[in-house]
């Protein structure tokens, strides 16, 4: 376990996910997108479910950070909570072998006992795997890491109603985060530049996630684009 944390530290954790709408989508492609980014020098992969992980751990032994994207809509249509919303939505990826489980951890339609309980259950169930709690606030960073989670992540800061929205990185939230708690400071969520990262780093953080700037070429070509038009609407 601390081996992994110790790999990761001042290093990259790119982020290879696709929906079925992106042209990318399939288990083949984020495998490739995975090894390009070894090749690049990630230090790390985040990765979404089983067959995906799978796939990617057939072309790259880099520690995988795995989660499960789940729906909850039709079971509970009150929560907004799809990052491995459950212990056996985090079991299948456990079960995979990831060195590291990324966990929402946010207290939408629960508490943060119910919280605890969960990575409870999954530190006894797997006790090898690390668990990376996804947070959008200072509070629920605290109470991650008072809760047992191994590594706290900004991944939904600006992606919750009640968090800080803003177009760039929460690099304030990293900061707070790395004055409040004894625990790695994984910065993710809106990353587009090395600047960026150089900057979380400088605030606290022990690593960062890159994901669209790197592994969603539309969204890439979006902001060219944007800016492009943008600049002839101004003439």
């Amino acid at each position: 376990m601390e081996n992994t944390i110790e790999k990761l530290k001042g290093k990259l954790i790119v982020s290879c996910q696709a929906y079925e709408d992106s042209p990318l989508y399939g288990s083949d492609t984020m495998a490739r997108m995975a090894k390009a980014a070894e090749i690049g020098g990630a230090a790390g992969i985040r990765a979404c479910w089983p067959n995906d992980i799978l796939a990617i751990k057939k072309v790259t032994n880099l520690p995988i950070v795995g989660i499960n994207k789940v729906i909850t809509a039709h079971t509970d249509p009150s929560s907004d909570v799809i990052i491995t919303p459950n212990f056996d939505a985090a079991s299948v990826i456990c079960d995979t072998g990831v060195e590291v489980l990324g966990l929402d951890c946010t207290p939408r339609n629960r508490t943060y006992q119910d919280i605890a309980a969960l990575i409870s259950q999954i530190k006894e169930a797997y006790p090898k795997t690390l668990i990376m709690a996804d947070i959008s606030t200072l509070e629920e960073g605290i109470q991650a890491a008072r809760n047992g989670a191994d590594i706290v992540s900004t991944t939904l800061a600006g992606y919750t109603p009640y968090s800080t929205q803003q177009e760039g990185p929460d690099l304030e939230l990293v900061e707070q985060l790395a004055r409040a708690i004894d625990k790695p400071i994984n910065a993710e969520g809106r990353y587009w530049t090395p600047e960026e990262v150089l900057a979380a780093f400088d605030k606290g953080a022990w690593c960062v996630t890159v994901g669209s700037a790197i592994t969603r070429p539309e969204l890439i070509t979006e902001r060219f684009t944007k800016t492009i038009r943008q600049y002839w609407e101004s003439k």
